[in-house]
């Protein structure tokens, strides 16, 4: 089922996920339902926060992505990165390389808002698969990037917070738009719960 997903200006996007103590179907369901909202939005990763929900959950496919590549190891294997899509990373924590490099990015909760973002060049991530049982990823590339962004937004860090401060002053017009209609469609809703639980 395809979720909403929500826009700059919404304060779940700024709310820290909650670890997830127990993978349920409900857990499984929702992540499910984030690949199809992923993969109709065309876009690379959602983060659970981005369809309202402040839980350690996110949901990453790179598979047609092919002028940026990505390498990978899977508990010690070496995989092709496209095979494994899409992953799903429950509870992830990322130890992050040294070295860096400054990418495009964009993001699903931005429209048409896009940046330079130095992220590391590879990652280490330690997470939950929907079965419970603890992956290590090792990933370098757009991989890497993706991941990255992506337990930015389980923790409520926004890709914008990564820019620098001449590229956010370039983008505040269109960032306090964006964050104002938001606002207006939230009031909005707020309204219409009020009325119908009276």
């Amino acid at each position: 089922m395809k979720l909403p997903i929500v826009q700059y200006g919404d304060p779940v996007l700024r709310a820290k996920g909650a670890l997830i103590e127990k993978i349920d179907d409900r857990i499984r369901e929702l992540a499910q339902n984030m690949i199809e909202t992923m993969h109709e939005a065309n876009g690379v990763g959602l983060a659970a926060q981005q369809i309202g929900e402040a839980i350690q959950l996110a949901v990453i496919d790179v598979s047609q992505v092919e002028d940026r590549p990505s390498t990978m190891n899977l508990n010690g294997q070496e995989v092709d990165p496209a095979r494994t899509m899409p992953l799903i990373l429950v509870n992830p924590k990322v130890d992050a390389g040294n070295e860096t490099e400054i990418g495009i990015e964009g993001c699903l909760s931005f429209p048409e808002i896009t940046g330079d973002i130095p992220r590391s060049t590879s990652i280490v991530v330690h997470a939950q698969d929907l079965d419970g049982n603890l992956v290590k990823i090792e990933t370098a590339g757009f991989l890497a990037r993706a991941i990255q962004h992506e337990v930015d937004h389980l923790n409520g860090v926004l890709f914008i917070d990564r820019m620098s401060s001449a590229a956010k002053i370039s983008l505040s017009s269109k960032l306090k738009r964006l964050q104002k209609e938001t606002q207006r469609g939230l009031k909005h809703r707020q309204r219409a719960v009020a009325e119908t639980t009276l």
